[in-house]
């Protein structure tokens, strides 16, 4: 992963660039502020100035012997102390420091409120502040007035160092999101470095200390390699069985098919028995290769494929009834993949219909940890008790007298161990067999 990534894809490359936007904006927009802010500043501290000088040169006037004029001579203390410009009006008389600006300022004689305001004249700006007074029962108004156009240029001057100040801070935040960016991105570059060592066989479960951000990504990450781990743990439990179990009997049919001595009906029928038993183990382990597994993310609507399921057991066994008893929204569904689910319900469906007298049962509905649960009960002969630990071991069969290879109940076992569930046999209340699944931590959403 380079330093400077100019991927437009890259992570990288799009946080620099939003978080770099940011910081122009934000530096942009204090800078703006700062040049308003910085002004009025500056209003209002020469405003209080202009005030405090009104102030001043209205008490001299009104303890003034003479002529109040001489306060605006080029040589008065007036002057001396505040170099402003000064028009004063008394009566009908009106003084002023700067003949120049004497038209320009004149209209705001008129007007005895106090206030600061501004005034244009040929180019320059000019701030006054306006004050009245009473001399000797006379009104009268005081403008004081300072040329703001140098200080607005000090403050140009000003307001542009502090701009270079904030290219240059901005500059630095942009260095430092660049350090925080690659730092904070670290975790993924380690996250690709053992996903790498996970398809070289180098690790089998990925451990990181990351932000708390990725570990659901982590979470689902481990959990889609243990799903990969027991899918390929089961091909090779598959072909070792199929192994085991179909060498001796080729074997021997080979043995049989090379040998001179005639084949007579006897051992024929052994052969043939041999064969559909392999034919059988065959099919039993095709069957266990399909799952799916809960790593699949699939969904099945439990009421539609348990329906579907019964009607066909009805079609195949028209002498049994299949009654169904169903504790579920229509809708509701389990995280369990159709095929999947299918075949664990058709196993016991189908294991009841050939055992059964009269009458199966089949309800499903939630259980007290709120899995889902599903129960098939018939009326059959049923199992000693001491028997029911055996149901579901590979190859055991309890009863001879009707046809299979003890192969369905280990199926449904080896499926629902898959999604880590559970299947119990018991006595069935007609007297024959309850088959019970619950499937936890697999629930589906109403």
């Amino acid at each position: 992963m380079s330093f400077l990534p100019f991927d437009r894809r890259s992570l990288r490359f799009n946080l620099l660039i939003r978080l770099g936007l940011v910081a122009l904006v934000i530096v942009g927009i204090t800078w703006f502020l700062h040049g308003i802010l910085l002004r009025d500043l500056a209003w209002e501290f020469l405003g209080d100035r202009l005030r405090q000088e009104a102030r001043y040169t209205l008490d001299r006037v009104e303890r003034l012997e003479g002529a109040p004029g001489q306060w605006l001579e080029s040589d008065s203390p007036t002057r001396e102390v505040f170099h402003h410009l000064y028009v004063l009006r008394i009566g009908d008389r009106t003084y002023s420091s700067h003949p120049d600006w004497l038209a320009s300022l004149e209209p705001y004689l008129d007007d005895g409120d106090a206030r600061l305001f501004e005034v244009q004249w040929q180019g320059r700006q000019l701030l006054v502040y306006r004050d009245s007074l009473e001399l000797n029962g006379k009104p009268g108004v005081l403008l004081v007035g300072e040329d703001f156009a140098q200080v607005e240029e000090g403050l140009g001057a000003l307001h542009w160092w502090v701009g270079g100040i904030a290219g240059l801070v901005l500059i630095l935040l942009i260095l430092m999101n660049l350090l925080a960016v690659n730092r904070s991105l670290r975790p993924l570059a380690r996250l690709q470095h053992q996903l790498t060592e996970f398809q070289t066989g180098q690790r089998k479960r990925l451990d990181l200390d990351c932000p708390s951000e990725l570990d659901g990504l982590l979470i689902q990450l481990n959990h889609f390699m243990d799903e990969l781990q027991r899918r390929l743990q089961r091909s090779r439990e598959a072909v070792a069985n199929l192994s085991h179990t179909l060498q001796t009997p080729l074997a021997a049919v080979t043995q049989v098919l090379r040998g001179r001595r005639p084949i007579d009906d006897q051992r024929r029928q052994r052969m043939l028995e041999r064969l559909e038993g392999m034919q059988a183990q065959l099919a039993s382990e095709l069957r266990r290769a399909r799952f799916a597994g809960p790593g699949s993310a699939q969904h099945a609507v439990v009421a539609q494929e348990v329906c579907t399921l019964v009607e066909m057991m009805r079609t195949l066994y028209p002498d049994k009834h299949f009654e169904l008893d169903l504790g579920l929204p229509p809708e509701h569904s389990v995280v369990v993949e159709r095929q999947d689910l299918n075949e664990m319900l058709g196993i016991v469906l189908d294991n009841a219909g050939k055992w059964a007298r009269a009458h199966v049962t089949c309800r499903i509905g939630q259980g007290s940890n709120q899995d889902l649960v599903f129960e098939v009960e018939d009326d059959g002969p049923g199992v000693q008790a001491s028997a029911l630990s055996q149901l579901g071991q590979r190859g055991k069969r309890l009863d001879e007298s009707i046809p299979g290879y003890g192969l369905g109940l280990a199926i449904l076992k080896q499926i629902v161990v898959q999604y880590r569930g559970e299947v119990t046999f018991s006595a069935s209340r007609e007297g024959g067999l309850c088959v019970r699944i619950a499937l936890p931590f697999y629930r589906g959403t109403e």
